[in-house]
């Protein structure tokens, strides 16, 4: 049994801990696929075994490495999404345009993940700039409510990691083809990029109107969607959206996100969405958005996806989403 020490009051003290690892291999935490080829667009899915001597995980941290850039999580039901940005050490290319800053930490944070239980952490982003045979580390600290186990050695150039007691998880890059194309994968778009509006229904109740609706492709097994649309009250009473349904998921979520000093929080808003007398809210990428939980088939663009909108004063409103791609085009 590894042991656990008691969770210091910053990330940079807790990232120091270490425990003493199961035995076993399959007690590390590790990537589902340990390979990853250049310049290409992947899921990265982290598998975390286990809690802490028994206790319940209730937040993950994952340092991103030089190399892994435009990262984007997956959100998970049950937990707050947490992004912090910084300066990447090169300038990368993003379809043309240069980039410098981005992702270089993802935490998951408030779940509840019993030691009785194992799941992934994924998370959606590019390896650039990584020669062939390079092994990328990803650092990672996994809390569990007062106790905490960093998972965080990284072996010096030459030597064997697997007779460390608390690796952190590897990539290990492989040569692409020759031309150095980026096959971009469906997967949410957290980057908050205006999004095309498709030619969507609009529908109407009372003073309300919701136009513009629509959601994102999403990858074959991936279990969590989003949804978008727009809409205006028109009238001179206030209104709020309450909850939202939907045949083709188990759960539907109101959620918000906001970016302040680099770091962007997801949360649920289980008051739901005030919509003013005279506004316009919108829900779109990067801020206000449906959250489809345990969705039953992937979304696939070309597709649609009906939902039931329930306002306090409107009530129940009919609404079909376009599926367009992961990019929301």
């Amino acid at each position: 049994m590894k042991t656990i020490k008691t969770f210091a009051k910053t990330f940079a003290l807790a990232a120091l801990l270490s425990a003493t690892a199961f035995a076993g291999a399959e007690a590390h935490m590790t990537f589902l696929n340990k390979e990853a080829t250049q310049e290409t667009t992947i899921l990265a899915m982290l598998q975390l075994p286990h809690g802490c001597d028994g206790k319940a995980t209730t937040e993950v941290r994952v340092k991103l490495p030089e190399g892994f850039v435009f990262a984007k999580p997956q959100p998970k039901a049950g937990w707050e999404l947490e992004v912090i940005k910084g300066d990447y050490q090169k300038t990368y290319d993003n379809h043309g345009d240069k980039v410098k800053t981005g992702a270089v930490e993802i935490r998951w944070k408030n779940g509840n993940l019993s030691d009785d239980f194992y799941d992934t952490f994924v998370i959606q982003g590019k390896v650039s700039g990584v020669e062939a045979g390079t092994s990328l580390a990803f650092p990672v600290i996994q809390m569990c409510g007062d106790a905490v186990a960093a998972w965080d050695q990284v072996a010096k150039d030459g030597s064997d990691p697997h007779g460390m007691k608390n690796p952190a998880p590897l990539l290990k890059i492989v040569a692409g083809d020759s031309h150095g194309h980026d096959h971009d994968m469906a997967g949410m778009d957290m980057s908050g990029m205006a999004a095309a509006v498709p030619a969507g229904e609009t529908v109407k109740a009372g003073d309300l109107e919701i136009s513009g609706g629509f959601a994102k492709a999403m990858l074959p097994g991936q279990p969590v969607g989003g949804g978008f649309f727009t809409v205006k009250n028109s009238g001179q009473t206030n209104d709020r959206l309450v909850s939202v349904t939907s045949p083709v998921s188990g759960e539907v979520q109101i959620h918000a996100m906001e970016t302040k000093d680099n770091v962007m929080r997801m949360r649920q808003l289980k008051d739901g969405i005030a919509i003013a007398a005279g506004e316009t809210v919108k829900l779109e990428p990067g801020n206000l958005h449906l959250m489809f939980q345990k969705v039953k088939t992937p979304f696939k663009q070309g597709d649609t996806v009906p939902v039931t909108l329930t306002f306090e004063k409107a009530g129940k409103v009919d609404l079909v989403l376009q599926v367009l791609s992961a990019q929301g085009k």
